[in-house]
Formats: structure tokens, sequence, C-alpha cells
């Protein structure tokens, strides 16, 4: 998948919806540095997060 489609379905790491073209936050991993991205709804209620390469836990 390219750089562009992955950008296109990209997806909230707690609850997995499809985030493309909603009010979203993206970040670093602390601890690897991969592309982690949340939904509003997902960091207004501070659910956990795992990072898909590393596996750090975050709130």
């Amino acid at each position: 998948m390219s750089q562009s489609e992955q950008r296109l379905a990209r997806q909230c790491v707690s609850c997995g919806i499809n985030i493309s073209g909603m009010s979203a936050a993206t970040f670093n991993c602390p601890d690897c540095g991969h592309e982690i991205s949340r939904c509003a709804k997902c960091r207004k209620q501070s659910n956990l997060y795992e990072c898909p390469d590393c596996g750090f836990m975050g709130p």
C-alpha cells in the first residue's frame, strides 16, 4: 500500500474506526516512533491504545 493510500485508510488504534476526514490525533509512539492515530472519542474517554509495532500501551 502506498503512503497516500495509508493516509486515506487511517484507523483509530483504540477502536478501529476509519478516521479519514475526522478530527483525530496523530502522534509518534513514545518508544519506537511508529505513527499512531486516535479518534476524538477514544481520546476524550482516555481509552487505552497499543502500538502495533512495539506493543507500548498508553492512555
